[in-house]
């Protein structure tokens, strides 16, 4: 692939490159990772936004995809195959850059300082300078820019910086209100409801279940559970 033909990414295909760039820095025992790991790794609910729920078959395209662009190679290792990203070969980038990328990809839009904090376990940047450097880099890069600088927002006090493996985000013109951003904080609340949803849910189901056995338990002792 070169660097001009760089088709956009799917939202599952960018969560798993940034997956793979992460748990190669943090669980390098582990690395390359199995299709189950790689799983719960795009699904964790912490350091993800959006937070997603890739399913195995969904994994496994976006994985296919990925393998025919060479920005991800499989090994296998007895009966489970494993995957290692190939990102810096592919993009020409250096380290630096991929992390930064990574970054963008797990998290969504964020400041230099954010991308500095959050990146800090895979790379220590010297400061948000540093930062800075690499993110005007990737937007200044040719044919194709791979990181854009978005406008300031009201209230905001730096700008935000997003990554364009997907495609170029829509823009809205003066005067009207950023659905890129608005949608990002939309969907944020709508996942955080939804997961406290699922969390109760699930809460509510497991004490079914324990209510159950404490009842039969008590039945067998003769034991009253009106207690």
């Amino acid at each position: 692939m070169t660097e001009s033909s760089f088709p956009d990414l799917t939202l599952v295909e960018t969560r798993i490159l940034g997956v793979l760039v992460e748990k190669e820095r943090t669980v390098p025992d582990s690395y390359p990772l199995s299709l189950n790991s790689l799983i719960m790794a795009c699904n964790q609910k912490t350091s993800r936004n959006p937070i997603l729920n890739v399913s195995q078959s969904e994994a496994m395209g976006a994985l296919n995809s990925l393998r025919r662009q060479s920005l991800v190679t499989e090994t296998s290792g007895g009966r489970v195959s494993h995957y290692a990203q190939n990102i810096q070969p592919v993009l020409r980038i250096p380290e630096q850059s991929m992390i930064l990328l990574a970054t963008l990809m797990l998290r969504g839009s964020q400041t230099a300082g954010e991308l500095r904090t959050n990146s800090e376990r895979l790379y220590r940047f010297a400061d948000i300078s540093s930062v800075e450097s690499f993110l005007r880099e990737l937007s200044e890069r040719s044919p194709d820019a791979l990181v854009m600088e978005m406008a300031r927002q009201p209230g905001m006090r730096e700008n935000r910086w997003i990554h364009l493996l997907s495609g170029m985000p829509a823009i809205n013109q003066p005067g009207e209100s950023s659905s890129l951003d608005t949608h990002s904080v939309e969907n944020t609340a709508t996942d955080d409801v939804n997961e406290l949803k699922s969390d109760v849910a699930r809460l509510a189901s497991e004490v079914r279940i324990l209510r159950k056995i404490v009842d039969k338990l008590c039945a067998q002792l003769g034991v009253s559970t009106d207690s």
